[in-house]
């Protein structure tokens, strides 16, 4: 038996909680956050609830002085006992109460948390490449929004369905301005010579916790990195194109259709922020 956390009480998996003049079920009305459990810790913890409380701040909640990052680490960890996960992926959902565009009922978070077995693999460089297609119908609006993990998530689920259609492992979604802003769930980079390019935060995509841990420590190990508009020509030039977040680490994409990608460099920087950084790339 599987188990969650609803405003501080822990429910059976399945059990419903919310109705449907929920805020967060009408609108996409909340924000979320998804975290790394792994050798007894979050990874990166301070990073994603520093994120959480930005979102929560610019999504104009009311914050209970007794709802803090130490009280949702609490709950986190009391989960995964209860679903005995030595390793897992957790979601912390925030969502409003209930009402309409105009009458809602209260400013306050209500709070769900939910844990998922990885396999001890996880976090390891994948040694078959990525297959990544490029979707362009549902497009992301860089605004003062963008940054953050809001439930608003339409071009990224249509995206994820899009690389299911063409089976492909993963999807680009592209800016209003038809450049390159981010993948379904992780942000991209690319090799190209002696630097490594990545869409700026400028152009939407979601400020990654761990693109940002990357944009620290690369040039730590010797790499020039530069944030950029990326356009799709510029990205099809790269020598090498990888994708992170904070649950996979660095993931290798092989191929943009049929454009074939090599992997030495993102071995290499693998390798090296194992090495170095062995908490965080683990």
């Amino acid at each position: 038996m599987q188990y969650f956390i609803f405003n501080g009480k822990t429910y059976e998996a399945n059990t419903p909680i919310i109705g449907p003049d929920n805020r967060g079920v009408r609108f996409g009305d909340g924000v979320f956050e998804t975290l790394k459990y792994k050798n007894g810790q979050l990874i990166l913890m301070d990073e994603h609830f520093a994120r959480l409380w930005k979102g929560l701040k610019k999504l104009q909640f009311d914050i209970p002085k007794l709802f803090t990052p130490d009280l949702l680490e609490e709950q986190v960890l009391q989960l995964v006992k209860k679903n005995q996960h030595h390793s897992a992926r957790i979601r912390i959902t925030i969502i409003r109460g209930d009402g309409g565009l105009y009458d809602r009922t209260s400013q306050a978070p209500q709070c769900l948390i939910q844990s998922w077995p990885l396999p001890p693999s996880n976090g390891q460089l994948n040694e078959n490449g990525l297959a990544v297609c490029i979707y362009r119908e549902a497009l992301k609006m860089a605004d003062a929004f963008s940054q953050l993990k809001h439930n608003n998530f339409l071009p990224y689920l249509l995206g994820a369905q899009y690389a299911q259609s063409q089976q492909c492992n993963e999807a680009i979604v592209l800016n209003q301005h038809h450049r390159i802003c981010d993948a379904t769930i992780a942000n991209i980079f690319m090799v190209k010579g002696n630097e490594i390019l990545t869409p700026a935060l400028s152009e939407g995509c979601i400020a990654g916790i761990m693109r940002e841990t990357l944009l620290q420590v690369l040039p730590a190990i010797g790499f020039e990195v530069k944030e950029i508009a990326l356009t799709e020509e510029t990205l099809m030039d790269a020598d090498e194109v990888f994708l992170t977040n904070s649950i996979y680490n660095l993931r290798w994409v092989s191929c943009i259709g049929s454009k074939k990608f090599g992997q030495n460099t993102i071995r290499q920087i693998y390798q090296t922020l194992q090495q170095t950084n062995a908490a965080v790339f683990c």
